[in-house]
């Protein structure tokens, strides 16, 4: 998929997600599901810290501070259907556990700006980047900038999936 068709699609995503966002009840935001796991103040904080990170590592790859080094087979497979194998539940890496806060709405739509905002800043850069210089995701291995963007794609729609999860238990 093309940096700009990603662009398009990750636009469209943060619009959803600001649209879904809207429709949840304050009261409830902060509040944990029946079901476990995190509130949707959780998955907002989670998702678009990542993604900011994920911008800041698609950063380095295009400016020369990446590695050449492989990139997995299988990344390569779940970076091509644009999402993560079906069977098996994901845990958030360890180190990024401590980074998963509970915060307001507002902070929600502030991530969501800028989020927007950086990746407008690093969009031209993606097209001239070197493919062959890659950064390390802490689960996936190497990924050059375009990769970058695809991860930040499929990890987004995934969160999508669990929104969906914690609304069926309010």
């Amino acid at each position: 998929m093309s940096p700009e068709r990603l662009n398009r699609s990750l636009k469209h995503i943060a619009e959803a997600y600001r649209a879904k966002l809207s429709t949840i009840p304050d009261a409830v935001f902060q509040q944990t599901p029946s079901i476990g796991g995190w509130s949707y103040s959780q998955v907002y904080s989670h998702i678009w810290d990542a993604s900011l990170l994920s911008l800041m590592a698609l950063e380095n790859s295009y400016n020369g501070k990446g590695e050449k080094r492989p990139t997995h087979f299988l990344v390569k497979l779940i970076l091509l259907y644009g999402a993560f194998p079906p069977a098996a539940r994901y845990k958030v890496p360890k180190k990024m556990e401590p980074r998963v806060q509970s915060i307001s709405k507002i902070e929600a739509n502030n991530f969501i700006d800028q989020f927007l905002t950086e990746l407008d800043r690093h969009m031209p850069n993606i097209a001239h980047a070197d493919q062959s210089l890659k950064t390390r995701h802490p689960r996936l291995g190497y990924l050059n900038a375009p990769q970058w963007l695809r991860f930040i794609e499929i990890h987004l729609n995934h969160h999508l999936k669990q929104i969906k999860r914690i609304e069926k238990t309010f």
